[in-house]
């Protein structure tokens, strides 16, 4: 189903249009759904490419991909976390978006100290 992307002369807006096929496409004559102006002119699109799991994780794993990575900069770790929970495509969940914004202020988040029970565990048997 191609998409594509037009920037309206009449209202500025950019607008993407769907087609079921591309000859819906090539014969169309595309009007803005802001005001309706059929001054469209057509603009380059971003490419999209599907990869499978595994290729993600490989190239996730991939040592060049580490090449900026400063562990002990907050922001660079933030960054490195963000595109890692990108590329992986699922929501990571509402505390691992409070750890990359709190990495992103420059700071380290909470290293868990303190959240477990003090002890081995042992002194109950």
């Amino acid at each position: 189903m191609p998409i594509y992307d037009y920037r309206c002369a009449g209202c500025g807006r950019r607008a993407s249009l769907y087609y079921q096929t591309f000859s819906a496409a090539d014969s169309a004559e595309p009007s803005c759904p802001s005001c309706g102006s059929g001054e469209l002119r057509r603009l380059v699109s971003r490419v999209s490419v599907l990869k499978s799991e595994e290729s993600r994780l490989e190239d996730l794993a991939d040592p060049s991909s580490f090449g900026d990575l400063d562990e002990n900069d907050p922001k660079s770790m933030a960054r490195w976390a963000r595109k890692m929970g990108q590329e992986l495509g699922e929501d990571m969940g509402d505390e691992f978006d409070e750890m990359v914004e709190q990495m992103e202020a420059g700071e380290m988040p909470d290293d868990g100290e303190g959240t477990e029970p003090e002890g081995d565990g042992l002194d109950d048997l």
